[in-house]
C-alpha cells in the first residue's frame, strides 16, 4: 500500500502518531487480514476435536468460540495499544489465538463434547493469570528458554498439527475408514487452496501476499461451491447479533492437567511475544523494546487470555505475522491497530459472519491448515539457525525431539500413566519442552571445546 500523505518519516516511526484516519483505518484493517485465518482456525480445531464442529447439532458452540476469537483478540489488542497502567506495551501488537495451546487442548476435550469445555476454560483463565504473572520477572528468566529450545517447541507445534491439516484434507476424521477418505475430490478442493497460496505469497506483492492464506481459502472456497460442497443452513439459523455471554458453557471447572499444562505453555507464549515486541520495535522504530514495553506486553497477554477464558474463548497471544507487516509498511502507529480491533470486535458481535465461517467445507481448511502449520515448522527452523550446532545442543535437539515426536506417535506407551499425567505427557510438546529446558541448564559447556577438538 502507498503511504504517500500520511507522515513524515519520524511521525511513522512514533508509536503514539495518529495518521489520517482515512489511510489509518485502511491499514488497520490490512492487520486483521494478515491475521484473520490464523485467529479463527483454532477455535475450529478445538470444536472438531470435542465432537461439536461441522454437522453436530452442537455446531452452535462452534460458532460462538468463532464469535468470541473475534471479539476477545480485537479486546486483547486494544488492551496493548491502548494501554491500562502498566498493562500494555502502547506498541502496534496484534493479539490472536494461539496455536501454540492447541497440542494441549485437544487431549482435554478430544471425543468429549460441550462437557469438556468448562475445564478447558478453567485451564484458559488460570494460565492467563499465570501468564500475567510472568510479566513481573520475564526479563529474568530467559536466560532458560533460547533459540535451541524456543525453536525446538515452535518446531514440534508446527510437526505435531500437519496430521490436523492432512486428515482435513483427506476428508476429515469422522470420515476415516470410510470410502471417500482421501478421494480425488477432497483433495482437489485441499490443493486450490495450497497453490493459490503459494502462487500469492511469492509472485505477489503487499497486501496480495500479506493475505495470502485469506485468499487461497477464498479461492478453495469458490471452487467447493462449484462443487456443491457448500452449505449455508447454519447461516439462516444463526442470530443476526449477541454480546459475549460469561460462563457460555456452564461454570469453569479446574483441572490438574489443565492447569499445569496451560501454565506450561504460557512460558513459551510469554517468550514469543518478548520476541514480537522486540521485531516490532526494530522493525517500525530502528530500536530495541525497553523493559516497561516488554513486562507491559507480557502483562496485556496473560490479561487477556484469562478475561477470554471467563467469556469462552481461547487464550490469546500476540501475532508474528503482524510484526512483519508492521516492518513493510513502516508504520509504528499504535493507533492504526487500534482500528484494526475495533473491525474485529464488530464482526464479532454478528453470529451470521461466524457462521458463514461455518460453511466452509474441512477440505479447504484442511488446505489452508498444511500451510499455516508448515509455516509454524517453517519459523521454528529459523529460530534454530541461530543455534550454535555443537555436540552439546545436538545431544539436546536429539533427545527432545526424539522423546516428544515417539509419545505423539505411540500414544499407547503411557497406557500405565495415571490419566492426568498422561495427558500432559500424550501430545509430547511438554516433554520436549521440559527435556530441552533442563538438559539446557545442566549440561556443561565442556561439550562444547569437545566438539572442536
Amino acid at each position: 500500500m502507498a503511504l504517500t500523505g500520511l507522515g513524515s518519516a519520524e511521525q511513522l516511526r512514533d508509536p503514539d502518531y495518529t495518521p489520517p484516519i482515512a489511510k489509518a483505518i485502511p491499514l488497520g484493517i490490512q492487520h486483521v487480514l494478515a491475521m484473520f485465518v490464523s485467529n479463527v482456525t483454532p477455535a475450529i480445531i478445538i470444536s472438531i476435536a470435542a465432537g461439536i464442529g461441522f454437522g453436530t447439532p452442537d455446531i452452535g458452540a462452534m460458532i460462538y468460540m468463532i464469535q468470541m476469537s473475534m471479539v476477545f483478540a480485537g479486546i486483547a489488542t486494544l488492551i496493548q495499544t491502548i494501554g491500562m497502567g502498566p498493562v500494555g506495551a502502547r506498541l502496534p501488537v496484534v493479539q490472536g489465538t494461539s496455536f501454540a495451546f492447541i497440542p494441549i487442548m485437544i487431549p482435554l476435550v478430544a471425543g468429549k463434547g460441550v462437557e469438556a469445555l468448562p475445564v478447558l476454560f478453567g485451564g484458559v483463565l488460570v494460565g492467563g493469570l499465570f501468564h500475567a504473572l510472568l510479566g513481573t520477572f520475564i526479563g529474568r528468566i530467559r536466560f532458560a528458554m533460547p533459540p535451541l529450545v524456543t525453536g525446538l517447541v515452535v518446531l514440534m507445534i508446527g510437526l505435531l498439527l500437519v496430521k490436523v491439516g492432512i486428515q482435513y484434507s483427506a476428508g476429515g476424521v469422522p470420515n476415516i475408514g470410510k470410502p471417500e477418505y482421501g478421494n480425488l475430490e477432497s483433495w482437489s478442493m485441499a490443493l486450490v487452496v495450497i497453490v493459490v497460496t503459494l502462487g500469492l505469497k511469492f509472485f505477489a506483492k503487499g497486501m496480495w501476499s500479506v493475505a495470502a492464506v485469506l485468499l487461497g481459502l477464498i479461492a478453495g472456497y469458490v471452487f467447493a461451491l462449484v462443487l456443491g460442497e457448500v452449505s449455508f443452513a447454519n447461516v439462516s439459523k444463526a442470530a443476526v447479533f449477541a454480546l459475549p455471554d460469561p460462563f457460555h458453557f456452564g461454570m469453569i471447572e479446574f483441572s490438574t492437567a489443565a492447569i499445569v499444562g496451560f501454565c506450561l505453555m504460557a512460558f513459551v507464549s510469554a517468550i514469543e511475544t518478548v520476541g514480537d515486541v522486540s521485531g516490532i520495535t526494530k522493525g517500525g522504530a530502528g530500536r530495541e523494546a525497553t523493559d516497561k514495553e516488554i513486562t507491559g506486553a507480557t502483562y496485556a497477554d496473560g490479561i487477556g487470555s484469562a478475561v477470554a477464558g471467563l467469556f469462552g474463548a481461547l487464550p490469546n497471544t500476540s501475532f508474528s505475522q503482524n510484526v512483519g507487516l508492521v516492518a513493510m509498511t513502516g508504520v509504528m502507529s499504535r493507533h492504526v491497530v487500534t482500528y484494526g480491533a475495533i473491525f474485529l470486535i464488530v464482526a464479532g458481535l454478528f453470529p451470521k459472519f461466524g457462521a458463514l465461517i461455518t460453511t466452509i467445507p474441512i477440505e479447504v481448511l484442511g488446505g489452508g491448515v498444511i500451510v499455516m502449520f508448515g509455516m509454524v515448522a517453517s519459523a521454528g527452523i529459523s529460530m534454530l539457525s541461530e543455534v550454535t550446532w555443537n555436540r552439546r545442543n545436538m545431544v539436546i535437539f536429539a533427545v527432545s525431539l526424539a522423546v516428544g515426536l515417539g509419545l505423539q506417535v505411540e500414544p499407547g506407551a503411557l497406557q500405565h500413566v495415571p490419566d492426568t499425567l498422561r495427558v500432559l505427557l500424550v501430545s509430547g510438546l511438554l516433554p520436549a519442552a521440559f527435556i530441552a529446558i533442563v538438559l539446557n541448564l545442566i549440561l556443561p559447556e565442556e561439550l562444547a571445546a569437545e566438539a572442536a577438538e
